[in-house]
């Protein structure tokens, strides 16, 4: 089984920046992509962004399409989520997942989380 930490959570004030790393213990070669995803109090996980292994084409949720980067190592099995220009609806714990197939925008299609790291952003 694939073991994920996420880490580089922290509290920003709005127009701040942050990197969120998420570390695999061992190789997922049989994943199409790694996700991101954030979750709010009282609201469902939702996707954030995805990076696929073997073109590492990437794909970012229309709310942080233009601020948000994603970007993997993959012989240190480790994928980054730079966030830039942040905003207080961005506040979550943001997780990142391991092991989708092509349906990698869908929360339900990971079978593998991190615990989660908490991101703040203050108006």
């Amino acid at each position: 089984q694939v073991h994920l930490v996420e880490s580089g959570g922290g509290l920003v004030q709005a127009g701040g920046s942050l990197r969120l790393s998420c570390a695999a213990s061992g190789p997922t070669f049989g994943s199409a992509a790694t996700g991101w995803f954030r979750q709010a109090p009282g609201k469902d996980r939702e996707f954030v962004s995805a990076i696929t292994r073997s073109f590492r084409s990437t794909y970012y949720a229309d709310s942080v399409k233009g601020r948000f980067t994603i970007f993997r190592d993959n012989a240190k099995n480790t994928v980054y989520l730079q966030m830039n220009s942040l905003k207080p609806e961005d506040t979550a714990v943001y997780y990142c997942a391991d092991g989708a197939g092509v349906r990698f925008t869908t929360v339900d299609e990971y079978p593998y989380w991190g615990q989660g790291t908490q991101v703040t952003v203050s108006s």
